[in-house]
């Protein structure tokens, strides 16, 4: 029997991905555990193994095809002694990739037209889902119609659909645009709650308004990625919900520096095959990695996350460092890192980061975390403030160490001096509560001793 290769789901929130390379063709016998394919989602790059022996009897998503939905056919192996032909024949046609926005509107405007023009009489009208209201019931209507009804604002409640059983199309919501007749559209909030809608947010300018600020010619377009798409839906939906806050604090890294050199300078050797090697070497953002988890684990109130019904609180520190790669960012995961010596965290931080930027990382590995440190010393940048990572509820921001008169035993004196600064989701971590866990990094950072200990 033929054996269905469909595609994976490779995180729990995933719901399409990218089919970057069959590294398998048609007619190869694989056995189980054999990688067949690269899958590429909107932070990594994840692989495909076959489930088991057979031969490939039929490709049926190509490669390079983008937004393959989650469990759709993508192969089909035929088992050991079965007919490869007679499989390949029984397979179904490849799920198309979306169209994108502008041809499929453009499809369904036509299909609408027909719709509500004239009767149709040699094809079913086109799919359509329900979309839930206030009380409720629910309207069946197009994918363009519930588009154009969130941006003008309306109630699909409150539209009479022409459209096949009542169906709710185009014209429709252009009709009751035109004439006030449907209601603001309640947000997801208030329709749950039975709360009076909430006016309509004021659109942004369209892609055809911003381009036609720009002389014909001048510009090129890059297509958003999904990678830039999902850091574009995440960093809106953080400073949408979010009241944030932030607090900034001046550390003296002196005692900090010296002791890294000590470190390293007495790091054992290791033999590798580019000769022997120290086996760690420290970097600065190791001890703030280190500190924070220290000081999330002195404060564990502040080791915590927003939910609608209640606060998580958090068992360990579970810290995520920002890393730069080709056109985005991602934030890997250092997991239980109050836990860790700095030796275990620095070699982590390097893998993680290396791996990273080769989209290898398994989504377990940037998913999640309880805070965020992000450092953008190394560019000389001396302060900024980074947006809170749902569902994280806390981030740090360091600045470079910058030499800087500071007064000691009652003299002034120069000394390296990093400015730190948080932000704070301000519906789990209060001002008070925030200063005292800025103020226990503050402690780690300026008696690095206590981080060893």
């Amino acid at each position: 029997m033929p054996i269905n290769i469909t595609m994976p789901a490779l995180s729990p929130t995933m719901e399409e991905g990218n089919l970057a390379k069959w590294l398998v063709k048609e007619g190869d016998t694989v056995k189980s555990g054999d990688v067949i394919a690269e899958i590429e989602t909107d932070k990594a790059t994840m692989e495909v193994e076959a489930v088991d022996e057979g031969v490939i009897a039929k490709i049926v998503v190509p490669a390079g095809t983008e937004a393959v939905k989650v469990n759709a056919l993508i192969a089909i192996i035929a088992e050991e002694g079965e007919d490869v032909a007679a499989a390949a024949a029984g397979a179904g046609s490849a799920p198309k990739a979306e169209a994108p926005k502008a041809e499929a509107a453009k499809a369904e405007t036509a299909s609408e037209a027909q719709t509500t023009d004239k009767p149709v009489t040699d094809a079913a009208p086109a799919p359509s889902t329900p979309a839930p209201v206030a009380d409720g019931k629910r309207v069946f209507s197009s994918p363009l119609a519930r588009r154009l009804a969130k941006e003008a604002g309306l109630d699909l409640s409150a539209v009479t659909g022409t459209g096949p059983h009542g169906r709710v199309v185009k014209a429709d919501i252009e009709k009751a645009a035109a004439g006030g007749t449907a209601k603001a559209a309640p947000s997801a909030q208030t329709a749950a709650s039975g709360a009076a809608a909430a006016p309509a947010p004021a659109k942004g300018p369209t892609d055809d308004s911003v381009l036609k600020l720009f002389a014909e010619g001048s510009y090129e377009l890059l297509p958003h990625d999904g990678m830039r798409k999902t850091i574009a839906a995440r960093l809106t939906e953080s400073t949408q919900t979010v009241p944030s806050y932030t607090i900034s604090m001046d550390c003296l890294l002196d005692a900090l520096m010296a002791l890294r050199a000590d470190i390293n300078k007495s790091a054992p050797m290791k033999k590798t095959d580019k000769g022997e090697v120290p086996a760690f070497k420290l970097s600065v953002n190791d001890f703030i990695i280190k500190a924070m988890a220290l000081a999330l684990r002195d404060v564990p109130m502040a080791n915590a996350s927003w939910t609608s019904t209640a606060r998580v609180l958090h068992k360990h520190a579970d810290v995520g460092v920002a890393v730069s790669i080709p056109d985005g960012l991602i934030t890997p995961i250092v997991r239980k890192a109050e836990e860790k010596p700095l030796s275990v965290i620095s070699n982590e931080v390097k893998d993680l980061a290396r791996r990273a930027r080769d989209k290898k990382l398994k989504p377990e590995e940037y998913q999640g975390g309880t805070t965020s440190v992000s450092n953008l010393g190394m560019f000389g940048v001396s302060n900024f403030t980074s947006i809170v990572n749902l569902p994280q509820a806390s981030i740090v921001s360091i600045g470079a160490g910058v030499e800087k008169p500071v007064v000691k035993n009652g003299e002034i004196k120069v000394g390296t001096v990093m400015t730190a600064t948080f932000a704070f989701d301000h519906r789990v971590i209060d001002g008070a509560l925030g200063a005292e866990l800025a103020s226990a990094f503050k402690r780690y950072i300026e008696n690095p001793m206590a981080m060893l200990v």
